[in-house]
């Protein structure tokens, strides 16, 4: 193992995760603050780990999901993402298909007729190359970088990725980059699931959720956006005021009966004029912690994990079941490419891609 720390208790040291299936090495980084967060990484799948934060107590525990080793996320065919980052386009693109400048361009479908996270083989699925940044005073962190070929997934353009973890006091600062050679489509976002009360203690139905947004875009059965932005006014999505995320989760609301669950996108609030927005709070009772997640991003995909149904064994040998987390995917729409009216995600040669994401751990009373 590899560690380099200095005075003040910040801390990025590497060892080896395990050996891949082809052969490939896989690192694990782990990131150190001095009021003891710990974040863990691999560049498979530019995958987090673990988060380990304080509750009430002082104690120190998990509140990501993951799988107990390199085998659980090479072999997870069935996409569960957990902790990953995803793309080229994160989220579906309907029939897989879209059109740029007069072309249609087809991704391979592996979400009934939607192309997923960026299809098959997704850059959850990618090895990507992984430099620690230099610790400073105040923060500590690794870049991962990927090159995604032109017409790799059927996608468009030669794209170079970067994503950059920064954990300094209390803060996990997620910076996303890429730029290309062709014009093509882009939407990055990270897949974890968070459960505050620790990872595999149970359901986060009880977890308090406050969502800064007034609006979301309202989907179909086949969970792909009719095109529509929807006020959250007297409906079951409306968590402007804090409220348990399970409190109305089993209403006949048709939009939860389609998806099992919360898997919507919200239009974040834009409060301040500065970049970041705040997106989200959330809150468990029992350990009173607390996460907030700002963001760059204009809309956020909560996922209550309603496909968890006992098929994955978790980072602490217990089954997984649904709501035993909860995603938080800042990104650009659903289905942008086919929706006029939403934020383009379309990327062109000269541009760069340029988006932050902060999640902010914390401790005490709602």
């Amino acid at each position: 193992m590899k560690e380099h720390a200095i005075n003040n208790g910040l801390s990025i040291s590497e060892k080896a995760y395990g050996t891949m299936k082809d052969g490939s090495q896989i690192s694990q980084f782990t990131l150190k603050n001095s009021s003891g967060i710990k974040v863990e990484i691999i560049n498979f799948g530019a995958v987090i780990t673990s988060i380990d934060t304080p509750d009430k107590e002082g104690h120190f525990q998990n509140i990501v999901l993951g799988f107990p080793n390199l085998s659980g996320y090479e072999d997870d065919t069935g996409r569960a993402c957990f902790g990953a980052i995803v793309g080229r386009y994160a989220n579906r693109i309907a029939g897989g298909k879209f059109e740029l400048d007069g072309k249609t361009y087809q991704i391979p479908l592996n979400n009934g007729p939607n192309a997923l996270h960026g299809g098959p083989i997704g850059f959850d699925r990618k090895v990507w190359q992984a430099e620690k940044l230099p610790v400073s005073q105040n923060q500590v962190g690794v870049r991962l970088s990927l090159q995604s070929p032109d017409g790799e997934q059927g996608f468009p353009g030669n794209l170079s990725v970067q994503v950059t973890y920064v954990l300094n006091n209390n803060e996990l600062i997620l910076h996303y980059q890429a730029t290309t050679d062709k014009s093509t489509v882009v939407n990055l976002t990270n897949h974890s699931y968070f459960n505050l009360g620790g990872e595999g203690n149970g359901s986060v139905e009880n977890h308090i959720l406050q969502v800064f947004a007034d609006y979301y875009t309202p989907a179909d059965a086949n969970s792909i956006p009719v095109g529509e932005i929807t006020p959250v006014d007297n409906t079951p999505m409306d968590f402007r005021r804090p409220i348990a995320v399970g409190s109305r989760m089993r209403d006949s609301f048709e939009q939860l009966v389609m998806a099992r669950g919360y898997d919507h996108n919200w239009v974040i609030k834009k409060q301040f004029e500065d970049k970041l927005q705040p997106a989200m709070h959330l809150y468990d009772p029992k350990s009173q912690r607390t996460l907030e997640i700002l963001t760059t991003q204009p809309g956020m995909q909560i996922y209550t994990a309603n496909y968890l149904v006992g098929n994955y064994l978790g980072t602490s040998g217990k089954m997984y079941r649904q709501t035993d987390g909860i995603a938080f995917e800042t990104q650009h729409f659903p289905d942008a490419p086919n929706k006029p009216n939403f934020p383009s995600t379309r990327l062109d040669p000269g541009q760069t891609l340029d988006e932050t994401t902060v999640f902010r751990f914390g401790v005490g009373k709602n």
